[in-house]
C-alpha cells in the first residue's frame, strides 16, 4: 500500500513483483551453480553432494559462493578461505564485531575436526564431477 500510495502501480511493481522475483530467481541460479559448476577444494567425503566455489559471483553474493568451503566448514561466518576469495559478508561482519554489534563469531580453526573433510586432488574433483552430472 505504501509502494501505491508513494508512486502508484509502477512503484508496486519495481518496489514489490520485480525485487521478489530477482531475488527468488538469483537464489536459485547461484544455489545451482553453487553445487553443480565450480572449484572443489575439499571434498566432504559421504556428503550426497559437493558444493563448489563459483570465483564470478563473489561480490554479487556477498561470498556465498564460497559454496565448497560453506560445506566443508558449514559452521564457519567466513567463507573466503584463501587469498583472493573476496568475501564481502564477513567484510561486514568483521567491521560490526569492531563496532561490539556482534561476537561469538566462529571460524574455520574454532570448529570441531570434520575427518571426512579431505583436500580434493585432481582425480577426486573429476570423479566428483562425474558423478554430479547426472
Amino acid at each position: 500500500m505504501a509502494f501505491w500510495l508513494w508512486g502508484g502501480w509502477d512503484f508496486v511493481f519495481w518496489g514489490v513483483c520485480a525485487r521478489v522475483s530477482a531475488g527468488v530467481f538469483g537464489h536459485w541460479i547461484i544455489g545451482y551453480m553453487a553445487h553443480n559448476h565450480g572449484a572443489v577444494v575439499r571434498e566432504v567425503r559421504g556428503a550426497a553432494v559437493q558444493g563448489r566455489n563459483v570465483r564470478m559471483a563473489s561480490l554479487l553474493t556477498m561470498g556465498e559462493c564460497w559454496h565448497n568451503n560453506h560445506h566443508a566448514f558449514p559452521g564457519s561466518a567466513r567463507l573466503g578461505l584463501a587469498p583472493g576469495e573476496w568475501d564481502p559478508g564477513w567484510w561486514v561482519l568483521s567491521g560490526l564485531k569492531r563496532l561490539g554489534l556482534v561476537w561469538g563469531i566462529r571460524l574455520p580453526a574454532d570448529l570441531p575436526v570434520r575427518p571426512e573433510v579431505v583436500t580434493a586432488r585432481h582425480d577426486t574433483v573429476r570423479e566428483v564431477n562425474a558423478t554430479t552430472a547426472f
